[in-house]
C-alpha cells in the first residue's frame, strides 16, 4: 500500500492519500477551491498544502475514498 503524506509548513494539517485508490479522476483537483491539489502522472498530489483552508471538500469529493484529512 503506497499512502502518500502531506503536511503544511506548520506540521498542523495533514492529508494523505492512498496511491493504489486512487483513480486519477481529479474531482479533488477540481472541486478544491484552494488549488490545493495537482494530478501527476495519474495520481492525486497535495502539492500546496499551505494553502489548505481544511473545508474537507477533497475528502467528500474523491469517489474512491483515497484521501483523508486530519481536519475531517
Amino acid at each position: 500500500m503506497a499512502i502518500n503524506k502531506y503536511q503544511n509548513k506548520d506540521a498542523v494539517v495533514t492529508i494523505e492519500i492512498d496511491d493504489d485508490k486512487c483513480d486519477g479522476d481529479g474531482a479533488c483537483v477540481e472541486q478544491c477551491l484552494a488549488t490545493v491539489f495537482d494530478l501527476i502522472e495519474g495520481k492525486s498530489h497535495a502539492t500546496r498544502m499551505d494553502d489548505c483552508t481544511e473545508c474537507c471538500i477533497c475528502v467528500d469529493a474523491c469517489p474512491v475514498q483515497a484521501i483523508k484529512h486530519s481536519a475531517c
